[in-house]
């Protein structure tokens, strides 16, 4: 004799679909999407009507070539927007999934539904990285069509040293930027998450991860912690640059996805665990 409901199929629960649909109609999708949109072009603002602007033509700092051309003005803008506004959006997406549910009393009623719990949580990772992962690639890319648009497609001045690199050549290293932007938000997903299942208010899970790359960041300037600066999850965030130099070295790169994945996946494991055994009341 079955014992579960006619056509109840667990795998069926609770499509991709439909929890991208419900996430993208939330406002607050909607409104960080648009200021993560809109910042390349404030920036480009800045740089166009500020009293400052040198048009990148007296110093070698990343942020005084940012208007030497379109691949410059990205580079500038993945580097203002990863150390905060990044953190802050991927923090909101995986912080928010699961606690704005209990919040609302409607996760007791997904489970009813019934929605397997790790099913549930699968569902809405998958989803909560996916916006995550948008979100840390329109900025650059955004930023790329803004740059281009005003200042022109040109060759990239490396900051620092000032050598030229054709573009063509740039592109490809830009993608892996990209990916490890990606990368290394991982750790903020990962704690957002795992406090979203622990919580049922979102703006403490998404207070907690950012909380973190803030700690994080101050003890990065400890200098007497030596080696140990390391493990920290922020510490090879900017290890990207090194991918624009003329020789390329990821050496970095290749580290920080370490430390990120390790974390990333102890933490996210520990949020399963959690939330299998969890009492949901609300």
């Amino acid at each position: 004799m079955s014992t579960g409901a006619t056509g109840y199929a667990p795998r069926h629960t609770l499509p991709l679909r439909v929890e991208i649909i419900r996430q993208f109609k939330r406002r607050r999708t909607l409104a960080m999407f648009g200021i993560l949109l809109a910042l390349p072009w404030i920036l480009v603002i800045a740089f166009q009507f500020g009293p400052g602007n040198n048009n990148g033509q007296n110093s070698l700092r990343l942020s005084d070539l940012a208007t030497a051309g379109g691949l410059n003005f990205a580079a500038f803008a993945l580097s203002v927007s990863a150390s905060f506004l990044l953190v802050v959006a991927v923090a909101l997406f995986c912080g928010d999934t699961v606690a704005s549910e209990a919040n609302w009393s409607s996760l007791r009623y997904l489970l009813a539904a019934p929605i397997p719990r790790d099913r549930l949580l699968r569902q809405k990772l998958i989803v909560a990285l996916g916006y995550s992962a948008a979100a840390v690639t329109v900025v650059p890319v955004m930023a790329l069509l803004a740059g281009t648009i005003v200042f022109g497609w040109n060759d990239i001045t490396v900051p620092g040293t000032g050598e030229i690199i054709p573009a063509g050549d740039v592109l490809p290293k830009f993608a892996i930027v990209i990916g490890y932007a990606m990368v290394s938000n991982l750790v903020v997903a990962a704690v957002a998450f795992l406090l979203s299942v622990s919580t049922d208010s979102p703006l403490g899970a998404v207070g907690g991860a950012v909380g973190l790359v803030i700690v994080s960041t101050i003890l990065q300037a400890v200098e007497a912690l030596g080696g140990l600066r390391e493990f920290l999850p922020t510490f090879w965030n900017t290890a990207w640059l090194d991918a624009l130099a003329p020789v390329p070295d990821y050496s970095g790169m290749i580290k920080g996805v370490a430390v990120a994945v390790t974390y990333a996946a102890v933490l996210i494991a520990f949020a399963f665990r959690r939330f299998r055994h969890k009492d949901v009341v609300s």
